[in-house]
């Protein structure tokens, strides 16, 4: 053949200029998830015989409650629900919660304030998007969730960390957050019940921080998506409810995921003005468009079920975390300070390093994490992953067993 009759040949692209990187500076920066790459580990080494005990991954270990599951199964059986709908989610939904948290906030919640995301890491992402430009700084309590500093950084925007260390319980004072605050200060995060230390936020630290967020005319974006799940009688605020002022510069993020055993659901929220909304909107239009429908419809029927199967979950992570807490607080050089929220315990480690473990030199608590994983077979997340080095992240979200099993190796590698 020759080369008249062959089909053409696309031009061969051409190399990428001298010292320029295969991938951006943006993307190239992102660290990975530290809880999911734990999680991971964890797994891979049990599927290949070694019996590890993961205290990683922030998942409950419950089936998704049965009446939930029905409701996606009825879902999945009707033609509609096979077609695109609306990006901001479907109507039922976005007025379910709109209900909801019109009584959690006691404010008037319009089903226009709400977009359903694929998952709340979704709207952590869409919201520091929408909220923040380059040059922007953003006030993140520390400890913190690890996805937090990413997305402010894919933003354009700067995280300034604020450390409340375990002698404050995790809880940080507004003097803190007015040292940290300059000219560029844009956003404060909240989070209440924390991941990753449990800690939960008293009516009066919420109203003192949300009035200060006020005076100085700060966003405010509160992740709630462990509020169904506090103890010893600590009541959940919003803090909508307790500054409802703040109603037209606060973001609310949550989803089903820890409350209804829904990980793998994949449905998120935010809440908040409705300018924020229909822009934030605008952009998951072009980035992923509506939710699953089918997992809408279960998201819709976790919201406006019955609660026994939440409570019971609740009080199964509170005998959980009396457990965890007795257990841990025998290691040698553990300091733990009692969670009141959510599923996990945050002990100081700092008294269990500077030592050799095994012929080991333990300098930091990722040194501890991977000496615990590699001679105990217990998975844990270091604290440097959430901005507090000298500490580990126990999740309870498993059984009693492997609580009891996972924490008397530790307390015997310890105690060596």
């Amino acid at each position: 053949m020759s080369t008249d009759d062959a089909t053409p040949r696309s031009p061969r692209p051409a190399p990428l200029s001298s010292g320029r990187a295969r991938i951006s500076q943006r993307i190239g920066a992102i660290e990975p998830s530290a809880t999911l790459a734990v999680d991971a580990t964890a797994k891979a080494l049990k599927a290949a015989g070694r019996p590890v005990i993961g205290f990683g991954a922030g998942e409950p270990d419950f089936p998704t409650p049965q009446h939930i599951v029905d409701a996606a199964v009825e879902a999945a059986q009707d033609p509609r629900n096979h077609r695109y709908s609306a990006t901001p989610g479907l109507p039922e939904l976005r007025q379910a919660l709109a209900e909801a948290f019109s009584g959690t906030t006691g404010l008037s919640i319009e089903p226009a304030q709400v977009l359903v995301t694929n998952g709340g890491k979704q709207a952590v992402f869409q919201t520091f998007a929408t909220l923040l430009d380059p040059g922007d700084e953003v006030l993140l309590p520390a400890p913190y969730w690890t996805t937090y500093p990413e997305a402010i950084r894919q933003a354009g925007a700067t995280e300034v960390p604020v450390l409340a260390g375990a002698d404050q319980g995790y809880l940080p004072a507004v003097a803190q957050l007015e040292a940290a605050r300059t000219e560029r200060t844009r956003a404060l995060v909240l989070c209440s019940p924390s991941n990753p230390t449990g800690a939960v936020l008293a009516p009066e630290q919420i109203e003192e921080i949300g009035r200060w967020a006020l005076e100085h005319g700060l966003w405010v974006i509160t992740d709630e998506i462990y509020h169904s799940l506090t103890y010893d009688g600590v009541p959940f605020t919003s803090v909508l409810r307790a500054v409802p002022e703040l109603a037209e510069t606060t973001v609310l993020l949550g989803g089903v995921a820890k409350s209804f055993a829904m990980t793998g659901w994949r449905v998120g929220w935010m809440v908040g003005p409705v300018d924020v909304i229909k822009a934030t909107t605008n952009l998951q239009s072009h980035l992923t468009s509506h939710v699953n429908n089918i997992a809408q419809h279960a998201a819709l029927a976790a919201v406006t079920g019955p609660t026994e199967p939440v409570e019971q979950m609740r009080e199964a992570f509170d005998r959980r975390r009396r457990l965890i807490v007795a257990k841990l607080s025998e290691v040698p050089g553990f300091t733990v300070p009692t969670p009141t929220g959510a599923f996990y315990v945050f002990p100081d480690v700092s008294g269990a390093l500077g030592r050799e473990i095994r012929g080991k030199q333990v300098a930091t608590s990722t040194d501890l994490a991977t000496v615990i994983l590699e001679e105990a077979e217990v998975a844990a997340v270091p604290g440097e992953a959430f901005g507090a080095p000298g500490h580990l992240r126990f999740s309870y979200a498993l059984n009693d067993d492997d609580i009891t099993e996972g924490i008397d190796r530790v307390i015997a590698l310890l105690s060596e």
